[in-house]
């Protein structure tokens, strides 16, 4: 096959590979280019995050053929408890038994191993691992990218699929909203001693919210992925507990929903930020993922609004391809971002809202939030809204998010 190919996609991320993989089940071809190796990003202890899969993404990872292989290793969200300091006027979204569930909980590990396994037998990709891009080229009838090692790629399309801090995003010079919430995350995984029943609980507390998420149970013992938000100023103290002091403090805040805990992953932490890109296109060039969006975790919803991207980016492209149109063509990219601008600013602005209103400290305005949540509990179609939400099935869809 040619060197040449349809896309040259920078970044070999969950939304990276992906977006290779989905492009290549429409006909697409292309080169993704990341600094790191497969074996790397997919070892043991590299990366304990767990992601929050909607329904709308899941049927995305079934559409280009991971169903069956990611099928095993998701644990089910049935329900969502939301609760301010775990007093009374909690809200509980649990769908009727026809409904299905409200997502799935998978280990960020065990979605990139699917993702390598698939793209080993897809000719359409061709993977350069271990590779940086020196030198970035967009010209009036292709792009190319120069490798450290001296190797040229080219294609008709360039997509930044980087992370937050995209360099084909910032060598461009788009615009960001952006703001630090001075804010880190403390992500871990626990063993607990009663069963989650598939219920993800998100407890706001005034200095962040204190999210457990359902993993599969593991080796016989239960499992939760934790994500704990604390203030910036005492990220060093938290940070610097030893894990039975850290553990400590967890279950001071977990109560008795769990039982007793204890770690069963590494700690991590980072700083948590807003970017919004005001243009996700340029010239033969797309943004993809946190390249074009990043948000607070509140929602569970950054990787499932990369997903979005991805989908709507290849039905685009595909359109555009049967019209004779190639993937580079700035119709092509304008509908793109049309579509995707509105619908992220959107879940980004109500993540935003729903970040500053549960950070308000103090005694009233933590009784105003429960007074406020006593309609959405009572009231059915408030809470259809929001389950469809939390399933990403609100909007217009990309036919790949459709089951």
């Amino acid at each position: 096959m040619s060197n040449h190919r349809d896309l040259i996609i920078l970044g070999g991320g969950l939304v990276g590979m992906t977006l290779a993989l989905a492009a290549a089940k429409e006909g697409l071809t292309s080169h993704v280019v990341d600094r790191a190796t497969p074996e790397e990003l997919t070892a043991e202890g590299v990366d304990g995050r767990a992601s929050a899969i909607s329904t709308a993404s899941w049927n995305l990872f079934c559409n280009i053929g991971l169903g069956d292989a990611l099928a095993p290793l998701g644990c089910p969200i049935e329900a969502i408890a939301v609760t301010d300091e775990m007093k009374p006027g909690r809200i509980d979204f649990r769908p009727g038994p026809d409904e299905g569930s409200l997502g799935r909980m998978y280990a960020n590990r065990d979605i990139r191993i699917a993702l390598f396994e698939a793209a080993k037998h897809e000719p359409a990709i061709a993977w350069h691992m271990a590779a940086e891009a020196v030198e970035r080229d967009r010209g009036p009838h292709g792009v190319s990218v120069t490798l450290k090692d001296g190797r040229k790629l080219s294609a008709n399309l360039m997509v930044a699929a980087e992370g937050r801090q995209s360099p084909t995003r910032d060598e461009v010079g788009f615009s960001l909203a952006k703001w630090d919430y001075k804010h880190r995350a403390q992500v871990t995984a626990l063993y607990h001693e009663k069963s989650h029943e598939g219920v993800a609980w998100e407890i706001f507390y005034p200095a962040g919210p204190f999210a457990l998420l359902p993993l599969l149970d593991l080796n016989g013992r239960h499992r939760s992925a934790l994500v704990w938000t604390v203030a910036e100023k005492d990220a060093a103290g938290w940070t610097g507990l030893s894990d039975t002091a850290f553990l400590a403090e967890v279950q001071a805040r977990v109560g008795e929903i769990l039982g007793k805990v204890e770690l069963a992953a590494p700690r991590m932490s980072y700083p948590l930020n807003f970017h919004h890109s005001r243009h996700i296109v340029d010239h033969r060039l797309a943004l993809v993922g946190d390249a074009a969006h990043g948000m607070h975790p509140i929602a569970g919803q950054g990787l499932n609004l990369g997903l979005r991207d991805v989908g709507a980016l290849v039905e685009v492209l595909a359109d555009g391809m049967r019209l004779g149109l190639e993937p580079g063509d700035a119709q092509v990219l304008a509908r793109y971002e049309r579509w995707r601008s509105v619908d992220a600013f959107t879940a980004m602005a109500a993540t935003d809202a729903l970040t500053r209103l549960f950070g308000i400290p103090g005694r009233i305005p933590s009784a105003i939030r429960r007074l406020g949540m006593g309609p959405v509990q009572r009231i059915s179609p408030l809470k259809k809204f929001f389950m469809e939400e939390a399933r990403g099935m609100s909007g217009t869809l990309p036919k790949l998010l459709q089951a």
